[in-house]
């Protein structure tokens, strides 16, 4: 009976959690023969598997594969290079290396594309130069472009958690190693590397999941992916049944790597408690000399340009060769509708973290538990699978009961995109909210009940004043992520409501690239935000604790890209 009434207490928890988990429930649901209203699933997949099936997954497959191998070498690298060794400017590309965080990858591709296409400035100037005809450059708009935009835009999910586990994890083992003897190129091969690759590891699936969900690279690339075949089926095809199985078959992969990441995780966590105590030390960098210094320094230099130094540079030339292009008039109703979107999305998120996580501190049990896990499952899903999880239901209800006017309210008001941003970015403000709650010891709860205190006097008068920076940090990270997120805001904006994110690709779709470059440099400047202030954290830790201060915050600078916060303010 008292688990009845309890359940009863949590219904509009549970109600909450299932409208966040609702595309996941109805893209799985697709499957079921209930759910086909004219075509068989099995008939439905047979013809994709004999036409575009095969072609998506070898693509995605292949670029996942290139992604990963080039993300893992670049970050890995780059954490050895400033963790183990000491060369001239290592203090300042230590946080440099983080600046591509800030940059969306459709950016940097389109950047990349207006330089060094045929008709751009580095091949047109080559070509009056020396007098050479034709091609001068491989094609930038191509799978192995793809892979570079990647690599150089996704690298520092790898970096992070590989310089905190060779900072920290490795340090007295590297040191009693080097006291019987080892040579420096055994201690790294035999110790260093081994520990960090639960890390490498999980920050590789981190960036194929922000690889999975792209949109923006792969359809102004060209490239054949799930993500563009979904939206392909949805909208080209009027074919909704294909496009939600498709969309499942991404769900299936963006889980394995979600399943990889934790297994990961915990192994990262069992080789930390080892290292982790008071009486750890640092590792102490390795003085370079001679040509070695220069090629660290050079070896962490070229993925700071690469990833953001260049293709800042290349958006500033159209904005500095011709002011008049630029769309002066709309650029402000642009940055307007992102950032009210935003807006809006931030301060609703934040409350829906602020009343899971006190029912979870209030009743741990295992029903409040579960409500905040199916809350949380849509941080891990591409936008594109969102959209059509979400219209699924929607549609069906408008052709069930077409006088209650959901279709309409859904797709023609902000209520549809901002319902897909709570579900994708929800469990970003969840999980800096629970850290925020780590830090609030308990007997302040039980000292608040022992003095009478209502449930709504100890969250206003001594949770929230613990939780501001949380909260804060969770406010500020969700309100980016809406701002670069392009495939599910495509699709539900509102009529006349385009965002800095949209307009930059569809003028960047119609080689309007010089007038992208306003918008698409906007978004840049608004992801720096998190980058600085994770930065800013990194360096101000002790170095006594900046083992577990680096532990903690490096899992909230990979959620940048993929929304993994746990405790950007720790």
């Amino acid at each position: 009976m008292p688990r009845f009434f309890a359940a009863l207490r949590s219904l509009p928890l549970i109600a909450l959690a299932g409208l966040l988990a609702l595309p996941v429930l109805a893209l799985l649901a697709s499957w079921l023969p209930w759910g086909q209203a004219d075509v068989s699933s099995g008939a439905i997949l047979r013809e994709m598997a004999s036409t575009v099936l095969p072609g998506y997954l070898w693509t995605t497959l292949w670029l996942g594969l290139w992604v990963a191998v080039g993300a893992a070498v670049v970050g890995t690298a780059t954490a050895a290079a400033v963790t183990l060794f000491e060369f001239p400017g290592r203090r300042q590309l230590e946080w440099l290396l983080l600046l591509p965080l800030a940059m969306p990858a459709y950016v940097t591709a389109y950047a990349y594309t207006d330089f060094l296409q045929y008709s751009g400035p580095l091949q047109v100037g080559l070509r009056d130069t020396f007098g050479l005809e034709g091609r001068l450059l491989p094609e930038v708009r191509s799978l192995w472009g793809a892979i570079g935009v990647f690599t150089f835009a996704l690298y520092p999910y790898v970096y992070l958690l590989a310089r905190a586990a060779l900072g920290d994890r490795a340090a007295h083992l590297m040191e009693a190693a080097r006291l019987l003897g080892a040579p420096l190129r055994r201690r790294i091969s035999t110790i260093a590397l081994p520990l960090a690759r639960p890390a490498v590891a999980a920050g590789v699936a981190l960036a194929l999941m922000e690889t999975l969900a792209d949109f923006g690279v792969t359809s102004y690339f060209g490239i054949q992916t799930f993500t563009t075949g979904i939206l392909k089926a949805w909208l080209s095809m009027d074919n909704r049944f294909a496009a939600a199985q498709l969309a499942t078959m991404l769900l299936a992969l963006v889980l394995l790597l979600l399943w990889l990441e934790h297994r990961a995780e915990r192994r990262l966590r069992f080789t930390a408690k080892g290292s982790g105590h008071a009486g750890a030390t640092e590792a102490q960098p390795v003085a370079l000399r001679g040509g070695a210094r220069w090629l660290a320094w050079g070896v962490c230099t070229l993925p700071v340009l690469m990833g953001f130094v260049a293709p800042v540079l290349f958006m500033l030339r159209p904005l500095a060769s011709d002011w008049s292009v630029l769309p002066w008039d709309r650029f402000l109703e642009w940055g307007w509708n992102s950032v009210r979107l935003g807006g809006i999305t931030a301060a609703l998120a934040v409350a829906v973290a602020l009343s899971l996580a006190f029912a979870v501190r209030r009743r741990p049990t295992w029903l409040t538990r579960s409500v905040v896990q199916l809350a949380s499952v849509g941080y891990a899903v591409p936008g594109a699978v969102i959209v059509v999880g979400l219209l699924l239901p929607v549609g069906w209800l408008q052709s069930v009961a077409p006088q209650w006017g959901v279709g309409a309210l859904v797709t023609t008001t902000a209520v549809g995109i901002v319902w897909a941003y709570l579900v994708r970015f929800c469990a970003v403000a969840l999980q800096s909210v629970q850290s925020g709650y780590v830090r609030i010891p308990v007997s302040l709860d039980d000292s608040a009940r022992m003095l009478g205190a209502s449930s709504l006097r100890l969250m206003t008068q001594v949770h929230w004043p613990l939780l501001k920076r949380s909260t804060a940090a969770a406010a500020l990270l969700v309100f980016v992520d809406v701002m670069k997120e392009l495939p599910a805001t495509m699709v539900l904006r509102p009529f006349n409501s385009d965002t800095l994110a949209v307009v930059a690709y569809q003028l960047a779709r119609d080689e309007r690239l010089g007038e992208a470059a306003l918008p698409s440099l906007a978004l840049v400047l608004v992801g720096l935000v998190p980058v600085l202030l994770l930065s800013r954290t990194l360096r101000s830790a002790p170095p006594p604790v900046r083992a577990a201060a680096v532990v903690a915050v490096d899992e909230s600078a990979v959620v940048e890209a993929v929304g993994k916060t746990r405790s950007l303010t720790a």
